[in-house]
């Protein structure tokens, strides 16, 4: 990965994809202590990254103290200026004369720094989910009460916080638990715990409210109005102090942009930045799909009672979603008896419904599993398409502790160490044609 080297001699990772007509540096659209490097990890991100990258040619880099730049010195104190430097520097080592800057909190400080004061080198100005300045004061009632800041960092600094960032950021995630651990481990990995600290301390001075007015560059405000991190009245309030600036109110609970409706927002940036908009196709990519599913779940409820049942669904859970995570699936979502996953590969989605199936009788309940390989599309948090169908009427024929594939599974995985029995051809409901099924096991 290369670096760019700021005014200071800090040296700042950035990455550049994508070929378009124009430039985009990217500031802090994933969270303030996430890496550019762990996009990867997660499908959404990644996709709203590659449409973005459609647009025009991406920069992204980790600001100070994130991921794979510099940390902090600790005699330089944080403002919007040294923010700005940073930026400056990455668009200069990406030969970048002229570019759109696409930025969150607390990317924005430095954008709005870099809009203001360097007009020369920037074509227009997107924020999202962004603010002037974080903390409330008596000519700023919209922000966050001091009391509040002061009992955040404390309970940063004793280290028994129970503040929960999902719920804050991403609050349509709020409960997936694969995504919970996701988003802790790449937080863990971003920044230290000095580090982040630093950084959320700084946010008390950082306030650019006498510089909106000078802005000159066209500028998008763009806002979900139920965002519980950043109330929609900071919004306006860009708005109503940027000269000519658009704002644009989205529906939507999430504060980081690639959740939720994602193309919604990169919509309106591609029509900013283009003048036109496209249809977001949905992102259609080949995966395996397993379906899991409870058998006589609603019988098993009624003998165990609430209480238990609700402890066995919770262990269910637990269960599909280590299962994910070790053999490298998706957890799209469970359904209340059973779960949805993808996986690039289809030997490892069948090493996962075997997996399941075994570990499910440690708990108590029989599960059966569908697996089949096809084009799926991803429409945000969620997939859909007849590959999607198909797996789940696969496992609705299996029977207790089988797993049932296609032959197509079968196909994919020549060489594989599983043995295959026929089970004979199906008509299955609402798909065309006949299916060949066959259940599969561990050899051996």
């Amino acid at each position: 990965m290369p670096y760019a080297v700021s005014a200071d001699g800090a040296r700042l990772a950035f990455e550049v994809s994508g070929d378009g007509p124009v430039d985009l540096l990217e500031l802090s659209t994933a969270g303030p202590s996430l890496s550019i490097d762990s996009t990867d990890e997660q499908p959404l991100w990644r996709r709203y990254e590659e449409r973005l990258a459609a647009i025009g040619r991406l920069i992204r880099y980790d600001a100070r103290g994130v991921g794979l730049s510099d940390p902090y010195d600790r005699a330089t104190p944080i403002t919007p200026e040294l923010l700005r430097d940073d930026a400056l520097a990455v668009l200069d080592a990406a030969g970048v004369d002229r570019a759109y800057l696409v930025a969150t909190m607390p990317g924005a400080w430095a954008a709005v720094s870099l809009a203001a004061t360097w007009p020369e080198r920037v074509r227009g100005l997107v924020l999202i989910h962004a603010v002037a300045r974080a903390f409330a004061a008596p000519d700023y009632p919209i922000g966050v009460p001091e009391e509040d800041w002061r009992e955040a960092l404390r309970q940063i600094d004793t280290g028994q916080t129970d503040r929960d960032d999902v719920a804050l950021v991403a609050r349509s995630k709020v409960d997936d638990a694969e995504f919970r651990l996701w988003w802790q481990r790449a937080g863990q990995r971003g920044a230290s715990p000095g580090m982040a600290r630093r950084r959320f301390a700084a946010m008390a001075d950082l306030d650019t409210r006498a510089l909106l007015p000078t802005v000159t560059a066209p500028t998008l405000v763009l806002h979900r109005r139920d965002n519980p991190f950043i109330p929609v009245a900071a919004a306006r309030y860009l708005a109503a102090h940027i000269p000519g600036a658009v704002l644009v109110e989205l529906d939507g609970v999430d504060h980081v942009p690639w959740l939720g409706d994602a193309d919604a927002i990169v919509d309106e940036i591609e029509e900013f930045i283009t003048g036109t908009r496209q249809t977001a196709a949905a992102h259609r990519v080949l995966a395996a799909v397993v379906f899991t599913d409870i058998v006589d779940s609603t019988a098993h409820a009624s003998r165990v009672g609430d209480a238990a049942w609700r402890r066995t669904l919770d262990d269910h859970d637990g269960l599909v979603a280590r299962n994910a995570r070790v053999f490298g699936g998706r957890l799209v979502k469970t359904t209340g008896d059973g779960a949805l996953v993808t996986f690039d590969a289809p030997g490892n989605a069948v090493r996962f419904a075997l997996a399941v199936g075994r570990g499910a009788t440690g708990i108590g309940v029989s599960v059966r599993a569908g697996v089949h390989v096809g084009e799926i599309e991803v429409r945000g948090d969620d997939v859909g398409g007849l590959a999607v169908h198909l797996a789940a009427r696969v496992a609705a024929v299996a029977g207790a502790d089988e797993v049932l594939v296609t032959r197509t599974v079968k196909d994919l995985t020549i060489g594989a160490p599983f043995t295959y029995a026929d089970r004979g051809v199906h008509r299955l409901k609402g798909v065309p044609d006949e299916w060949p099924l066959l259940a599969v096991t561990a050899a051996g």
